[in-house]
């Protein structure tokens, strides 16, 4: 029975020593190794595997399926007219407070109303924060 004792003992301790060797911490010697993000190779800029004449007619990465494509660029003439109008400007809150409410555009009071809105809950939530 003893000895049954011995040898678990003896198992839990080789246990320790093992994970102490598997976890212990090293540090670094301190000498900068070849292909380090500092090497100066590192820095230049990387040659495109894609031709000119392929960027200019495909969107390049925007493929989603396995065995399918990358789509072709097609003149503005097929895309719909909205999409045109994503990238305009719309006018920030400040500017829509100088002018006068009644003259303004249905889409301009509809962000108008929003943007106060959302300008108003983020003051009431910062005061009850406060407190």
């Amino acid at each position: 029975m003893a000895m049954n004792h011995v040898r678990s003992i003896r198992s839990i301790t080789i246990s320790k020593e093992a994970i102490a060797v598997v976890c212990r911490r090293t540090y670094s010697s301190g000498k900068a190794k070849k292909g380090s993000k500092g090497s100066a190779t590192s820095d230049a800029p990387k040659a495109s595997l894609l031709s000119k004449e392929v960027k200019s007619t495909t969107v390049v990465g925007a493929n989603i399926l396995k065995d399918g494509a990358d789509p072709q660029i097609l003149p503005d003439s097929e895309y719909p007219d909205w999409l045109w109008h994503l990238i305009d400007k719309r006018t920030a809150l400040s500017e829509l407070r100088r002018k006068n409410i009644e003259n303004l555009p249905y889409e301009d009071l509809k962000r108008f109303v929003k943007l106060d809105n959302r300008a108003r809950i983020k003051e009431n939530n910062s005061i009850k924060a406060k407190n």
